[in-house]
C-alpha cells in the first residue's frame, strides 16, 4: 500500500493482505462503474454483484486508502446529530428513514462479516460515548432518553458504571449502545473487497479516473493510463478524498476536511487489560476535541484525537496523546507506544450525510461526520438498490440534494488543524 508509517499506521501493519488487484489495463463495459474502494464503493460493488450486476471499482490508490483504512474501528449506529434532530432537519418521512436505516446499520455491517468470514477483529460489544463534564453528562443523558424512545438498546451508566467499565474514574458518565462495536477498519475494507471479487465484481487500483463523459447512452470513464470503462451507472465514493482536479470535485468542495490522529501502544499486560476497558467496549467522549480509545485484538490501547501528524502537529499532537493518557490511566505514565497515524474525516454543515446526483445516472453519497463504518457500507448497499431497481430515488433513506460549496472552507480546515495543535499545545504542558 502507498503509505508511510503516519498514514495507516498499525492497521496496514496487522491487516490480512489485500487480494490481488492491477491497473486497469483494458477497456471495459459494465453496467455499473464505482469510483472508490472504501466501505461505500465496496458494499455497493458486492451488493449489486450479488444481484447480476456488471460492476468494476476504480481506485485511485489501493483498497481502503483514505478514511476507511485509517479510522477508529468504531462501528456505531446513528451520527452524531441528536436523534429527535434528524425529522426537524429532513422532514419527517426522511428522518424517520434516516434513523432506522442508521439505527440498525452495525446489523449489516457485523452481518457481512460473518456471512463473508471477513478477518477483521470484529467485537460487538458496545461502545461507550463517555461525558467529560457535568454538561456532557446532561448531553449523554438526553441522547440516551430519545434513543431509548425508538426503542433501541441503549444504557445511562452512571460515574461508578462508568468507572467499572473504563477503569478511570475522570467521567461522570457514559452511554453505553450495545448495537456498536469494534473492528479493524482495514481488514474489513479488504474482507469487503475480497467478497465483492468473490461474487463477481472487478477492482482496480492505481486507477484514478482523469475524465468522465457522457455518450448519452452510457458513460466512458477514462483512467490515467488511458483505459476506460463503459458503463450506464456511476457510483462515485470518494468522499473527503475526492480529487479537487477530477471530475466530480465539486462533491469535495462541500466537505471540510478534519484531521484525525490514532497513537496505538505495545500490547498492555494481561492484569492491566482487567482494569482499563475490562469489557473492551470502544471509548469516546463529550469533549469538543474529543478523544476516542479502545482494545486491538492483542491488547494494543489505541488512543486518538483531532490533528494531524504533519510538520510541528507531529510533535504537539503525539506528546498531548501520551499526556493524556496518562492522565486517564497513571500506570500507562511510560508506556510505549509502536504506532501514529492519521486521516481525515469529511464533514457537513449540519453533521449529516448527503445524497447528489452529479450527472445523469451518476449517485453519490458522502459526508459521514466520522461515521464511515456502519453508515458507509450500509448507504452504498441502498445505492445497489437503487441502480438495480429494488428501489426508487423516494425510497432512499436521504432526499437528493444540490452540492452546496462549504464557505470558507480551506480556512476552516486550516483553523480545525491550529485550534487542534493550541488545545493539545496548551494540554501538553
Amino acid at each position: 500500500m502507498k503509505n508511510d508509517r503516519h498514514t495507516h499506521g498499525l492497521w496496514e501493519s496487522t491487516a490480512p493482505p489485500a487480494p490481488a488487484t492491477a491497473p486497469l489495463q483494458v477497456d471495459q463495459t459494465v453496467d455499473v462503474a464505482i469510483v472508490g474502494a472504501g466501505y461505500t464503493g465496496l458494499s455497493a460493488a458486492l451488493h449489486l454483484a450479488e444481484g447480476g450486476a456488471r460492476v468494476t471499482v476504480l481506485e485511485a490508490e489501493e483498497i481502503g486508502f483514505g478514511g476507511s483504512g485509517r479510522n477508529v474501528g468504531l462501528v456505531n449506529a446513528g451520527m452524531w446529530v441528536m436523534p429527535a434532530e434528524l425529522p426537524k432537519v429532513l422532514g419527517t418521512t426522511y428522518g424517520a428513514r434516516l434513523l432506522d436505516t442508521l439505527g440498525n446499520a452495525p446489523d449489516l455491517v457485523f452481518d457481512l462479516i460473518q456471512r463473508h468470514a471477513i478477518d477483521c477483529q470484529a467485537q460487538r460489544n458496545g461502545t461507550l460515548h463517555c461525558a467529560a463534564s457535568q454538561a456532557g453528562l446532561k448531553n449523554i443523558t438526553e441522547r440516551a432518553r430519545q434513543w431509548a424512545a425508538l426503542k433501541a438498546p441503549v444504557q445511562l451508566l452512571d460515574a461508578a458504571a462508568a468507572r467499572a467499565r473504563t477503569g478511570t474514574d475522570a467521567y461522570h458518565g457514559a452511554l453505553l449502545d450495545l448495537r456498536a462495536g469494534t473492528l479493524q477498519p482495514l481488514a474489513y475494507a479488504r474482507g469487503l473487497a475480497r467478497a465483492a471479487l468473490h461474487a463477481g465484481a472487478s477492482v482496480h487500483t492505481q486507477s484514478p479516473v482523469t475524465a468522465a463523459r457522457d455518450r448519452q447512452t452510457h458513460w466512458e470513464l477514462r483512467t490515467r493510463n488511458g483505459a476506460t470503462v463503459q458503463a450506464r451507472w456511476v457510483i462515485v465514493a470518494s468522499n473527503a478524498y475526492s480529487d479537487l482536479d477530477g471530475p466530480w470535485a465539486s462533491l469535495r468542495t462541500e466537505l471540510v476536511r478534519l484531521p484525525y490522529f490514532n497513537m496505538a501502544t505495545v500490547p498492555l499486560d494481561p492484569i492491566l487489560r482487567q482494569r482499563i476497558l475490562p469489557q473492551r467496549n470502544g471509548v469516546w467522549d463529550t469533549r469538543q476535541v474529543l478523544s476516542s480509545f479502545r482494545y486491538d485484538a492483542a491488547g494494543r490501547l489505541i488512543f486518538g484525537s483531532v490533528g494531524d501528524l504533519s510538520g510541528a502537529g507531529l510533535r504537539i499532537h503525539t506528546q498531548w496523546g501520551r499526556r493524556a493518557l496518562a492522565r486517564l490511566y497513571p500506570a500507562l505514565k511510560d508506556i510505549a507506544f509502536e504506532h501514529e497515524w492519521y486521516g481525515t474525516i469529511g464533514m457537513t454543515a449540519d453533521a449529516l450525510p448527503r445524497l447528489h446526483r452529479p450527472a445523469r445516472n451518476t449517485v453519490s453519497f458522502s459526508g459521514y461526520n466520522g461515521r464511515g463504518i456502519a453508515p458507509g457500507t450500509v448507504l452504498g448497499r441502498e445505492l445497489a438498490r437503487l441502480v438495480l431497481g429494488t428501489k426508487t430515488e423516494q425510497d432512499l433513506p436521504l432526499p437528493v440534494t444540490p452540492i452546496h460549496r462549504a464557505p470558507l472552507r480551506r480556512a476552516r480546515e486550516c483553523w480545525y488543524e491550529f485550534g487542534a495543535r493550541l488545545v493539545h499545545g496548551v494540554g501538553a504542558r
